[in-house]
């Protein structure tokens, strides 16, 4: 599934953050998206996925393509490891859970409590979401976060799987995850500060 932004401008707290974004994500294809911290490309991701309106602008498809992971690993501390993954499977319409178990290799952990993990496996746990989603769309916001090395090339592999699926991901990083992807810079789309628009306008009256 093929996603297009057009013409997006987004705020974040009201005050606006990023403008004249336009691009395409292809299907089979990932974007990572680059800037400095405090840019917006959080806010960018929460806005595609639904969680806040743009300014103006449009987006397509509609959040309810999108899986958005966030910074929050989104787990329910007394359910074991499958009882997690089966509830958010429920969540979104789907039952099987054996290709995440499998992806983020959590089968000897199935059993486990999320609150006995470690931060890496709640990370992993927190990422296997996104397979039971059965979503098109993956929005992931500076995913490997806690994840060692090998978890790392686990989450990539994940992604490529999706990609080969027809999906395809946007993600926020500033690592290498040895995928093939475009890269989207966002700095040049900062939104102009308000005084700065005024004395541009001012100039010419």
């Amino acid at each position: 599934m093929k996603v297009t932004i057009s013409d997006l401008a987004i705020a974040r707290g009201g005050i606006p953050v990023l403008e004249g974004l336009s691009f395409e994500v292809p299907a089979g294809r990932a974007l990572i998206l680059r800037g400095p911290n405090g840019l917006g490309k959080t806010t960018l991701l929460r806005t595609l996925s639904g969680l806040q309106p743009p300014l103006v602008g449009q987006i397509d498809p509609g959040p309810e393509a999108m899986a958005y992971g966030a910074h929050a690993d989104g787990l329910k501390a007394t359910l074991t490891v499958a009882e997690n993954l089966t509830f958010w499977a429920k969540v979104f319409g789907k039952a099987d859970i054996a290709p995440a178990l499998d992806a983020f290799r959590l089968r000897d952990l199935a059993a486990r409590p999320a609150a006995t993990l470690s931060a890496g496996q709640k990370r992993r746990l927190g990422l296997a979401r996104m397979v039971v989603t059965g979503r098109p769309v993956w929005l992931l916001d500076e995913p490997t976060v806690s994840l060692d090395t090998q978890a790392v090339e686990w989450f990539a592999e994940a992604v490529r799987t999706h990609l080969g699926q027809g999906g395809c991901a946007m993600i926020a990083t500033h690592i290498d995850l040895r995928i093939e992807a475009d890269v989207l810079d966002l700095s040049p789309f900062r939104a102009k500060p308000a005084r700065e628009a005024d004395d541009f306008a001012e100039a010419f009256l």
